[in-house]
């Protein structure tokens, strides 16, 4: 099997690159991996190193919105996992068009060399935002969409864009809808990155509002597991949650981050709530772990103190990405 992955030097992308490569997946053991990636401010090409000798491994440099060199590369490809997205809910709220551009005309481009190349197998790989907030209970795959961002609503409307594909022209494409990712090679600018590289400086971090919002916190590791399994067993047409199984609010989450930094609460300074900010996400994995076998498998204790370990021996990865994007 030959996969193109878009947005493959991206965080969660270049998981499921290194791991694809490194057969974790037993169903995708010996794929050949293209990886599609315009390399914006949250592509980085240090995240794919640990792969790029592999010989079963191929970089292209490219935007998602460019249909001619789609064209090219569709058609040496027997399947896409396409995680290629602008990500950021802050940046959208300040600005929505390259949301907009990318999220929803860059999918749909490549949906269209899809079709064009006669593709076998397509994976949209989205959020768990698309379904606004729930004060209660969990969503399942049928929750009607209502979401609260610019972001949101671009990734929203690319979903539908690929479910359209599937009903109108019988694509296989299978959708996947995350909670909040966390793992190594995090683009500093997340809450859990910024705030692990701010306190080992011993810098403050910035709290939004209360602190109540509550997430359900996935490792990478397991989001691309369930990625792969989609992508191997998936079935056509249809949406699968995937999840972590820790709800945590933004209060208690910063307190496990204090703890494993050893600073305490004069860091946080709060700062005024962000706009549309959703209450509680939280996924109901019911359908993937009954049809495909999924479950989550990494601790969020061990995993949170792996993450900081590796932001800890790490610096020369993230401090660079700071300083060019003025984190702080």
């Amino acid at each position: 099997m030959r996969i193109l992955v878009t947005g493959g030097a991206g965080f969660i992308g270049s998981n499921f690159v290194r791991r694809t490569l490194e057969d974790a997946y037993p169903a995708l053991e010996g794929a050949e991996v293209l990886v599609l990636d315009a390399l914006t401010y949250s592509g980085n090409l240090a995240n794919l190193a640990p792969v790029a000798g592999s010989p079963r491994f191929e970089f292209v440099k490219g935007d998602i919105r460019d249909a001619a060199l789609l064209d090219t590369l569709l058609p040496t490809a027997d399947a896409v996992v396409h995680f290629a997205a602008e990500s950021h809910v802050d940046r959208s709220v300040r600005d929505a068009t390259v949301f907009v551009e990318t999220n929803v005309l860059g999918t749909q481009q490549l949906l269209d060399a899809a079709l064009r190349a006669g593709l076998k197998k397509f994976v949209h790989v989205s959020t768990d935002e698309v379904y606004g907030s729930i004060a209660e209970g969990s969503w399942d795959e049928q929750r009607p969409l209502e979401p609260n961002s610019p972001y949101s609503a671009s990734k929203a409307g690319s979903d539908l864009l690929a479910r359209s594909y599937f009903r109108t022209h019988g694509l296989d494409v299978s959708i996947t809808r995350c909670s909040n990712n966390y793992g190594p090679y995090h683009f500093p600018e997340k809450v859990i990155p910024l705030f692990v590289t701010n306190l080992i400086d011993g810098n403050h971090v910035p709290l939004y509002g209360d602190g109540n919002n509550i997430r359900d916190w996935l490792h990478v590791d397991d989001h691309c597991r369930g990625i792969a399994m989609v992508l191997a067993n998936g079935r056509a047409g249809e949406i699968y949650n995937i999840g972590g199984g820790t709800e945590l609010t933004n209060r208690e989450l910063t307190q496990l981050l204090l703890e494993a930094t050893g600073r305490d609460w004069s860091y946080v300074d709060r700062v005024t709530d962000r706009l549309g900010h959703d209450l509680r996400y939280s996924v109901d994995i019911s359908k993937i772990r009954d049809e495909l076998g999924y479950a989550p498998v990494v601790p969020f204790d061990r995993g949170l103190a792996e993450v900081v370990q590796w932001y800890r021996d790490n610096r020369s990865w993230w401090e660079p990405l700071k300083q060019h994007a003025e984190l702080n």
